[in-house]
């Protein structure tokens, strides 16, 4: 690769991310990210519910043996 086509490079990708890219809001920043700790709280609890359940599930069929 020559030099002017690494620098081409940056220069088209700075412009890009400057011009052409949509930054959210900080309102949108905000609740996206409520979003994503309410949805990572969900499926925590489903997950530790399903490891108690299987817990419990297996120790009641090793205690037939």
């Amino acid at each position: 690769m020559s030099r002017f086509s690494i620098v081409n490079y940056a220069k088209e990708s700075y412009t890009e991310l400057m011009q052409k890219v949509s930054w959210p809001t900080w309102a949108e920043l905000q609740s996206s990210a409520m979003v994503v700790s309410i949805a990572s709280l969900l499926i925590a609890t489903v997950v530790y519910l399903m490891d108690i359940s299987f817990r419990t599930l297996l120790e009641n069929f090793y205690k037939l043996f």
